[in-house]
């Protein structure tokens, strides 16, 4: 699928062929040449596609944003002046020679990059929400801390038990979350309020 993130060109991968797969951050058409910012979970990788390969470069031209791409190409250095401090590959960027749509979107409801969104509107297209770089940053930080605290219990020899879902409703006074049985018509099972009892028999 991929050979490298877009996070993690840099000029030590310069004249080297890359595929990188991604969302197409922002797209700029500058007549001599199509420019995409590609974005995955570890950063911007601005990609450009020549008029020179007419059938890349049409392909290239209906790319909208949020479009999922798979690009392969050869990377190199950008020319001077074009440099980009304010990105981590801003360095270098990569010259496409193919080119494929891997799923077309329609137009998002909002800008990634707009900090002006209300908190209703990113909770309602939360699966948008969650592309941007301060929520994604967000679920880094949750991983490392979930793996910390894992690495304790694992290290002193406890046992990571998965306990039932579904089971038989419990007199714990809470008010019980029903499911319908699909084998026994009329019957439901109830989600757990707790892991203990099964715990406890072990």
């Amino acid at each position: 699928m991929r050979t490298h993130y877009c996070g993690e060109i840099n000029e030590n991968h310069i004249d080297q062929d890359v595929t990188v797969c991604g969302w197409a951050h922002r797209r700029r058409d500058h007549g001599g040449g199509i420019f995409i910012d590609l974005r995955d979970r570890e950063g911007l990788l601005q990609v450009v596609f020549d008029p020179d390969t007419p059938d890349i470069f049409a392909t290239a031209e209906r790319v909208r944003n949020e479009y999922v791409l798979r690009v392969t190409g050869k990377v190199r250095r950008r020319p001077d002046g074009t440099e980009n401090p304010k990105m981590a590959t801003g360095q270098v960027e990569v010259l496409g020679r193919d080119l494929e749509v891997l799923n077309a979107s329609e137009t998002p409801p909002f800008q990634l990059d707009d900090e002006d969104v209300s908190e209703e509107h990113r909770l309602r297209y939360r699966y948008i929400d969650l592309r941007r770089p301060a929520m994604l940053a967000n679920l880094k930080l949750r991983a490392r801390v979930t793996n910390e605290l894992r690495k304790y219990p694992d290290a002193n020899g406890f046992l990571d038990i998965d306990t039932p879902m579904l089971t038989r409703a419990t007199p714990e006074g809470a008010r019980d979350y029903l499911v319908p049985s699909r084998t026994h018509e009329g019957a439901f099972f109830a989600l757990p309020q707790s892991p203990q009892l099964f715990k406890q028999l072990l």
